[in-house]
């Protein structure tokens, strides 16, 4: 057990330096690497650039945030996709059937307002 009742929330005293003294509008993204760091409730309001080992993505915090890690919200690892040469295939077939619906739709109004012109 890292972080007991009797320890208290870990929250990273730079962040709240960084913070502290103005508005969540003027101060622009605030960069961090905390990612361990708990959302405190002075933090609401204030967009946060939570590096995820490539970059930094923005993090807006809200009320619903609050004792939560920044780390949660900042995802390190990007999925892809499962599948492969058969998957790309039933994409494709979904794909033309979709194309060829919507044309028949289309063809279908452009028939439509012909008939109510006459």
């Amino acid at each position: 057990m890292t972080r007991s009742l009797k320890k208290g929330p870990y929250v990273y005293e730079k962040l709240l330096k960084k913070i502290e003294g103005k508005k969540p509008d003027a101060a622009g993204v605030v960069k961090t690497w905390a990612r361990a760091s708990q959302i405190a409730p002075e933090m609401v309001g204030y967009t946060y650039g939570v590096h995820n080992g490539k970059d930094f993505i923005e993090v807006k915090v809200t009320e619903d945030m609050v004792g939560h890690r920044l780390g949660e919200f900042s995802l390190t690892r990007k999925f892809v996709k499962h599948g492969g040469k058969m998957q790309k295939d039933l994409e494709m077939k979904k794909k033309e059937a979709e194309l060829s619906a919507a044309k028949a739709a289309k063809g279908s109004e452009t028939s439509r307002k012909s008939n109510q012109e006459l």
